[in-house]
């Protein structure tokens, strides 16, 4: 979907450990219309502007999927949680795979495209390349 821009920043809530651990997605309506999003998002590391080489993350749902309207300007979101790098410096996971960081995620919606995002302080870091996703909500998540 045209009109629809996607933002990300930290979640107040995450899990202890190195890193993000938890991050929220931000979308806005910049259309000139009201739409509406739903759904649980696909979620990739993206591959510095090759989009054959994102790196898919196996995606956990949590939460029901039901229809979010969003007026002009209206916003809905979706928390990102993953598992999470341990100890210091580069870190570790605890299944003994290597962590991985990615300056940018591509979050897909059902029917609304796919977004790439950033954070404005640190990287993605992540373990196992799996991550808990939230279906799209009104209500802003912590």
């Amino acid at each position: 979907m045209t009109g629809l821009k996607a933002a990300a920043y930290q979640a107040a809530v995450r899990p202890e450990g190195t890193g993000i651990g938890a991050a929220v997605v931000e979308f806005a309506n910049t259309s000139g219309h009201a739409c509406t999003l739903q759904g649980h998002p696909t979620v990739a590391g993206a591959g510095n502007g090759s989009p054959q080489r994102n790196t898919p993350l196996v995606v956990t749902r949590t939460g029901s999927a039901s229809p979010v309207r969003l007026a002009v300007g209206g916003k809905a979101w979706v928390k990102l949680t993953f598992v999470q790098v341990q100890g210091e410096g580069d870190g570790y996971c605890k299944s003994g795979s290597e962590p991985v960081a990615y300056p940018t995620l591509v979050v897909g919606l059902p029917g609304s495209g796919m977004h790439q995002v950033a954070l404005e302080d640190g990287l993605f870091a992540e373990c196992d390349d799996k991550v808990t996703v939230t279906a799209v909500t009104a209500a802003k998540p912590s």
